[in-house]
């Protein structure tokens, strides 16, 4: 508890409002780039897993014709 407490005092609220503006500049482009890494890591799992489902019925194939 006194550890918060304590951090607190670290806290500035500015009295110019303009002082915002970078930190929502930078906040705003670090939110845009996770989106754009999320979307691609998405992407990118989709086309893992069709390669992985044609790995997989290449494999059954396989077997199939071994018996």
């Amino acid at each position: 508890m006194i550890y918060s407490i304590l951090g607190m005092i670290f806290l500035y609220f500015p009295e110019d409002k303009r002082e915002y503006i970078p930190a929502v500049i930078s906040f705003s482009l670090f939110i845009i780039a996770c989106i754009i890494v999320f979307i691609w890591i998405v992407k990118h799992s989709r086309k893992e897993e069709k390669k992985f489902k044609k790995i997989e019925e290449e494999i059954k194939q396989f077997d199939r014709k071994k018996k």
